[in-house]
């Protein structure tokens, strides 16, 4: 079955297609359809279909039947590293000699889903972490595992210097978009917290650049947050960023930190130390503490300018949410910078003991 449009190819007459659970072989009882940035999400009782937009972004290219291909297949192959029992095929979804959406095979390939399997909501770790139902050996499990992860990970030396492009880059638009008028975060203290991050990633920029040349810096998630991560049994880590490999460049104790600093904001701080520990048993090595804050509030800063490009479109989804959230990101650099200030003159008798 399908819906025949003038132009098969559009993305409203693929949306609607695949929102309809008549489309189907196996018809489900009901379809639930999520916009996001990039991509439309089709959730069904036991699976689900993502389809991304044909879109194309300074840092991505959707822009192409072909591009999606590649980077459906890509989201498959990255994501199974973590997550092998959720991402199950790429299917393509078929334009029939008579212009009509169909999963029977036909000549012409209209686009191309990734498909996986659902996972339950409720035990995903924002859920769990929201329900105050989690537990420290559940973290370390996780932990655990992502440290394992890491260290079977292969160095990126020569692909380092990526790691350190990526950082100053979106420092500078951090900048950009964090001192828009419009946003009026004088009085949340935005000034120094931009000097701050800023002076830290030139001062410690050559901490980075050991840590590259020592093997420490590997090809990670890319978007290590509570909402990916799903505590059924094996767990699961879903959304690998897949669109960038850049972007998947990373000091695992950067990642790890950042997740922690999502916990963090939903209120489970003790689950930073944690993860921090889980690393150092598996690679050791650990960065400098003053690095550690440092990437904490670079990765705070950058998630309070996500929070506030929300309220830039048109129209705004969830207006209520994003100023709130985005002054709660700006409070945790603001603890990460006055940590590290505090830890001036405490550098010679050794770590003050806080992380993150």
């Amino acid at each position: 079955m399908g819906s025949r449009t003038g132009a098969m190819t559009a993305l409203g007459a693929k949306v609607q297609f695949l929102a309809d659970p008549a489309s189907y072989p196996d018809p489900p009882g009901r379809i639930m359809a999520k916009e996001t940035h990039m991509s439309w999400v089709f959730i069904a009782d036991r699976w689900v279909l993502k389809l991304k937009k044909p879109v194309k972004r300074a840092y991505l290219d959707f822009s192409t039947i072909a591009a999606r291909e590649f980077y459906c297949n890509e989201e498959l192959r990255l994501n199974r590293r973590l997550a092998q029992d959720t991402y199950l095929a790429v299917r393509p979804l078929y334009c029939s000699e008579d212009g009509y959406l169909t999963f029977k095979q036909a000549e012409r390939v209209a686009d191309w889903l990734v498909e996986m399997r659902r996972l339950p909501t409720d035990e995903m770790l924002d859920a769990r972490i929201g329900a105050s139902r989690i537990a420290p050996d559940e973290i370390a499990g996780i932990a655990d595992r992502l440290a394992h992860f890491y260290r079977d990970r292969t160095p990126e030396i020569a692909g380092g210097p990526a790691y350190i492009r990526h950082l100053l880059e979106e420092h500078e638009i951090n900048r950009e978009m964090l001192l828009r008028p419009e946003f009026d975060l004088a009085t949340a203290g935005i000034e120094p917290l931009i000097a701050w991050v800023g002076a830290g990633l030139s001062d410690m920029r050559s901490l980075i650049e050991a840590r590259i040349a020592q093997g420490r810096i590997v090809e990670g998630h890319g978007d290590l947050r509570p909402e990916h991560v799903c505590l059924i049994d094996p767990p699961q880590v879903i959304d690998c960023l897949e669109f960038n490999r850049a972007m998947r460049i990373i000091d695992p104790y950067d990642e790890m930190n950042y997740l922690g600093l999502e916990c963090e904001v939903l209120g489970a701080g003790w689950i930073t130390p944690l993860l921090l520990s889980a690393l150092d048993k598996v690679l050791g090595e650990r960065p400098d503490d003053r690095l550690i804050a440092l990437y904490g509030g670079f990765r705070a800063l950058l998630r309070a300018r996500l929070c506030l490009v929300h309220l830039l479109e048109h129209p705004v989804r969830k207006p209520e949410k994003w100023r709130p959230l985005a002054l709660a990101y700006l409070n945790a650099a603001r603890q990460r910078m006055l940590y590290q200030v505090s830890m001036i003159g405490t550098d010679r008798t050794g770590s003050i003991g806080l992380s993150g």
